[in-house]
């Protein structure tokens, strides 16, 4: 009865008076309230952890309002106000009110005069009430400036900490100052730049900063797998060596140790593995910032290691992936529910939006760049360097083989020369180790570091469309790669120094003409003359001491007819010869200029003395 009442008043009799004069009983005239005027006003809190919304009706008695706050969240046309009037809903500016309630998908009993929201659901709620402030709608300055930095982020400046020991190109600047400019205010997004462009750097610039504005700010964590734990850590001593980092790694007990001494402008590396067992040591503690480093690691919601993610306490997060969509639109729902919780609706509307509303939604958080679209400012050729650690069993082989060969020094039985053979000798089985003790080790079955590296790397590539030479000077280390592909599904192609001659320039062809993503090469066999333009990354798996062969070995993709930027990845075991050798390289340029002719005219150019160094425990 009271709809058609409303439906009467607020319809019927307007219309009819357009043409007959109309007349209603003392009372009846004014049976729709018209003199309400709602007002929906944003602001940012204090301290820019929340948006506070408020809903106002001049006119209304105040012990009214949240009565008409039910029937705006129950959809309802219109309201019987307690004097028997009909407070019409249908007016734009409720309509807004109602579509608020909506994005925010408040509860019946959520509703109220004012709510604290997420600072994220400012661009939605911006875009429902009509992008625009009038008498309805009132945004606060603070609100406006959130607004304008995230819309318009190339306007914002943030300079460069002080302490950071890097160049950044332009468009890593850009993706900086987008990280400041959402944690400005508590926010967090996706850095999915393509794999080569320095998310790393980006990431590591921006703790930089944070830190050195507020020196005692909480703890940050950086979540990352297993694999790139001490390549993060070697990042941060290349790039900011002055920020104590602490890498939560080893037995159970010993994280426990390092977790409870969690300290304030500190950072702690993890991996996805390690923080899933050690879940409910990390409940009573709050970072500044975490950061997911290839998040597609949690792109599946009921894993543990996503729940372990979304159970930290932290007041933003950026996800870092060059493939933050992988199979399905679900896992771009994951990610952003972990980094900010409901942003998007439940997964059953979120599948129901389109996907231009998706984009829409997004765009200000998630940042993404090619190769392509910033191939002006991009060598053309990257060269980075991935850094492993040892498994236990492989790092048990290889301190017993430092230590004969150590003992084989100290006892200085035979000439020089015989001592020296000796030493190379002790150098190429302590490398095999480094790549994996199965080459030589019988029955091995304790894992290599570098091997699980090199694989998550060839996933990553491959996800982000990237075709990969994967070079190594031992055979038997290619067969073991060769094996791990066939396991993992891979199409492949494989050359060493007994292909012959015939059938290599096939496999280049075919491997040019796009029949598989990996090519396995053996130094001996792909040195030199190969063409091999087809491929945009180059991974360097063991290292050879001479840079001029690793420039050999990239010169296979990077050659006249490449098209794209080529990307050279050079394989290290941390705190093992790989890393003295190459340090040793940095440090004395002047050997340069003997190390002019491919193979391993370098070791014989070393002094003993020299040899020895690198042999010496870190």
């Amino acid at each position: 009865m009271r709809r058609a009442f409303y439906e009467f008043y607020y319809r019927v009799v307007p219309s009819l008076a357009t043409d007959v004069a109309i007349y209603l009983e003392d009372g009846l005239e004014e049976m729709v309230e018209e003199h309400v005027k709602p007002t929906t006003t944003i602001d940012v809190s204090h301290d820019n952890d929340y948006l506070s919304v408020a809903f106002d009706f001049q006119g209304i008695d105040e012990d009214e309002i949240q009565e008409v706050l039910q029937s705006l969240r129950e959809k309802r046309k219109y309201h019987r106000l307690n004097s028997g009037r009909f407070l019409s809903l249908e007016d734009e500016s409720y309509q807004q009110m109602e579509a608020i309630f909506d994005i925010l998908d408040v509860r019946k009993k959520e509703v109220g005069k004012q709510m604290a929201v997420p600072l994220y659901r400012g661009m939605q709620i911006y875009e429902a009430m009509g992008s625009a402030q009038n008498e309805h709608n009132k945004f606060s300055r603070t609100f406006r400036d959130l607004l304008h930095e995230i819309v318009n982020q190339e306007d914002t400046s943030y300079p460069l900490p002080t302490n950071l020991n890097a160049e950044l190109r332009e468009y890593q600047v850009t993706g900086f100052e987008w990280m400041k400019s959402l944690g400005k205010y508590h926010l967090g997004g996706v850095l999915a730049d393509d794999m080569g462009l320095g998310k790393t750097l980006q990431a590591i610039t921006y703790i930089a900063s944070t830190i050195e504005e507020n020196p005692d700010m909480k703890p940050v964590l950086i979540v990352t797998p297993a694999s790139l734990l001490y390549n993060w850590s070697s990042e941060f001593e290349k790039f900011a060596p002055d920020i104590p980092v602490t890498v939560i790694h080893g037995t159970s007990q010993i994280r426990l140790e390092l977790i409870q001494k969690i300290e304030p402008g500190h950072v702690y590396l993890i991996s996805y593995p390690s923080l899933r067992q050690d879940e409910q040591e990390f409940l009573t503690t709050r970072f500044q910032t975490i950061i997911l480093d290839e998040a597609q690691a949690i792109k599946n919601y009921n894993t543990k290691a996503s729940q372990a993610v979304r159970a930290l306490k932290t007041t933003n997060v950026f996800a870092l992936s060059g493939t933050p969509l992988e199979n399905s639109i679900d896992e771009l729902w994951t990610m952003f529910q972990t980094i900010m919780p409901g942003f998007f609706p439940s997964l059953r509307k979120f599948k129901e939006l389109s996907h231009e509303r998706v984009a829409q939604m997004i765009r200000p958080f998630l940042m993404r760049r090619l190769k392509r679209d910033v191939v002006k400012e991009l060598p053309d050729k990257i060269e980075t360097n991935l850094y492993s650690e040892l498994t236990e069993p492989q790092k048990t082989i290889y301190l017993a083989y430092l230590e004969k060969i150590q003992q084989e020094l100290a006892a200085k039985d035979g000439n020089d020369q015989e001592n020296r053979i000796k030493l190379l000798a002790g150098l190429t089985r302590l490398r095999q180790i480094c790549c994996d003790p199965a080459l030589f080790v019988e029955n091995y079955d304790g894992g290599s570091g570098k091997l699980v590296q090199l694989f998550d790397t060839i996933q990553t590539a491959r996800e982000s469309g990237k075709r990969i030479l994967i070079f190594s000077q031992f055979t038997s280390m290619l067969q073991i790669m060769k094996t791990q592909a066939e396991d993992a599904g891979y199409r492949y192609f494989y050359m060493d120094g007994g292909t012959p001659s015939k059938s290599r320039m096939d496999l280049v062809n075919a491997f040019n003409a796009g029949d598989a993503d990996l090519f396995f090469i053996s130094l001996k066999a792909g040195g030199t003359g190969l063409n091999l333009t087809g491929a945009d990354t180059v991974i360097l798996y063991d290292l050879w001491w001479n840079p001029a062969v690793e420039e050999q070995a990239a010169s296979r993709a990077h050659r006249i007819g490449q098209k794209n930027v080529v990307q050279v990845i050079r394989m290290i075991t941390k705190g093992t010869i790989e890393e003295k050798i190459y340090n040793l390289q940095k440090q004395k340029q002047a050997l340069m200029d003997a190390l002019i002719q491919p193979g391993e005219q370098m070791l014989h150019r070393l002094t003993t003395e020299e040899i020895k160094e690198i042999l010496t425990l870190s």
